[in-house]
């Protein structure tokens, strides 16, 4: 395994869409690895392709106990209003209150290609919908009003 660089604010990647992954295989599992490598080196609890410099549709989470792989994952529900605070390891040491749907539901292809589906409240939830968001080209620091963004 290799630990990779993370993409800092500013850096074009970050902004883009991630392609959909057509075929699940050995290549992918390994970039998924390294991946897992480089958030736990950095204390992280979520990971985005994007944030290593892919536009894979690929994230990783290892929150609240759970630790698993999302390859396409897309929200299929979402309930409710929760605030929590939120960082990103794009963008060190910031900090900020998000307001995001409280309770969701995650259809994505697992570690080994196979279909699966997630309910996730508090902590996951966020962090879930976080790295979503990142694959779409989207940062925490978008919700905020220009005048906490500065």
């Amino acid at each position: 395994m290799a630990v990779l660089d993370i993409h800092l604010l500013g850096s074009p990647v970050l902004r883009e869409r991630a392609t959909e992954i057509a075929v699940v295989d050995d290549a992918l599992r390994a970039f998924i690895d390294d991946m897992f490598e480089t958030m736990n080196v950095a204390c992280g609890v979520g990971l985005a392709a994007n944030q290593v410099g892919s536009t894979q549709r690929v994230a990783i989470i290892d929150a609240e106990g759970q630790t698993f792989a999302m390859i396409n994952p897309r929200i299929v529900s979402a309930t409710g209003k929760e605030s929590k605070e939120e960082g990103c390891l794009s963008i060190p040491q910031q900090y900020a209150e998000v307001e995001r749907p409280a309770l969701v539901r995650v259809k994505y292809l697992d570690y080994n290609g196979n279909v699966s589906e997630l309910q996730a409240d508090g902590l996951l939830s966020h962090c879930v919908q976080h790295e979503i968001d990142h694959l779409n080209g989207v940062l925490f620091v978008d919700y905020l009003s220009s005048l906490k963004r500065n």
